[in-house]
C-alpha cells in the first residue's frame, strides 16, 4: 500500500510538473519589488519636478529601465530555481506563458505610448497596472494560484489609479512595488 501511495505521487509531481510552471522564485518578485519601489522614488523625487517636456521622456526611460531589470531578475532567480530542482527552464509551458503574458503587456505599453503622445499621461498608472493585471490573471492557469490573485490586485489598483488620477504614482508604487514584495515573500516562504 505504501508503494502504491508513494507511486501516486510520483504521478502527481509529473503532471504538475508538465501542466503548471514551478520555477517561478519568490525572490524574483521580492527583487520585482524592490526594483519598482526605486523606480517610483526617482520618479517622485526627480522626475516630476522637471519641466512636462523633460519629465515625459524620463518617465519613460525610468519605467522601461524598471521592466528591463525586474524582468532580469526574474529570469536570473528562475533558472536558479529551474536548476536547483531539476526542471527544464524553456519548454512549451514556457511559451505558453510568455504568448498569454506578452499580448496584454504589449497592448497595454502601446495604449500607454497612444496617451503619452496625446498628453494624457495622467492615465498611464492606472492603464499598465490594469493591463499588467489582465496579463498576470491570463497566465495564472499556467502557474500557481497566487498569481491569479496578485493579478486582481494589480486591476483593483489600477482602477483606483483612474479613479483618483493625479495619485497615479502612488497606486503604481504599490502595485508593482509593494504587492510584489508582499507576493514574494509568500512565494519565498512558500514555495522557494
Amino acid at each position: 500500500m505504501e508503494k502504491q501511495i508513494e507511486d501516486l505521487k510520483a504521478i502527481r509531481e509529473m503532471m504538475e510538473r508538465s501542466s503548471k510552471f514551478l520555477s517561478l522564485s519568490g525572490l524574483s518578485g521580492i527583487m520585482a519589488g524592490v526594483t519598482a519601489i526605486t523606480g517610483a522614488a526617482i520618479a517622485y523625487f526627480y522626475i516630476l519636478e522637471q519641466p512636462r517636456a523633460v519629465a515625459v521622456p524620463l518617465l519613460i526611460l525610468d519605467a522601461s529601465l524598471t521592466l528591463i531589470i525586474s524582468i532580469g531578475f526574474g529570469i536570473l532567480f528562475s533558472v536558479r530555481k529551474a536548476r536547483k530542482r531539476n526542471l527544464k527552464l524553456v519548454n512549451s509551458l514556457t511559451r505558453k506563458i510568455i504568448y498569454s503574458l506578452v499580448i496584454p503587456l504589449v497592448t497595454g505599453g502601446f495604449f500607454s505610448l497612444i496617451l503619452i503622445s496625446r498628453d494624457q499621461i495622467e492615465l498611464v498608472a492606472a492603464i499598465t497596472l490594469i493591463f499588467y493585471g489582465l496579463g498576470l490573471v491570463n497566465v495564472s492557469k499556467y502557474t500557481l494560484d497566487e498569481i491569479h490573485y496578485l493579478g486582481l490586485t494589480e486591476i483593483v489598483l489600477g482602477i483606483c489609479a483612474a479613479i483618483f488620477l493625479y495619485h497615479g504614482i502612488l497606486f503604481w508604487t504599490i502595485g508593482f512595488g509593494l504587492c510584489h514584495i508582499v507576493y514574494g515573500f509568500i512565494m519565498y516562504r512558500k514555495y522557494d
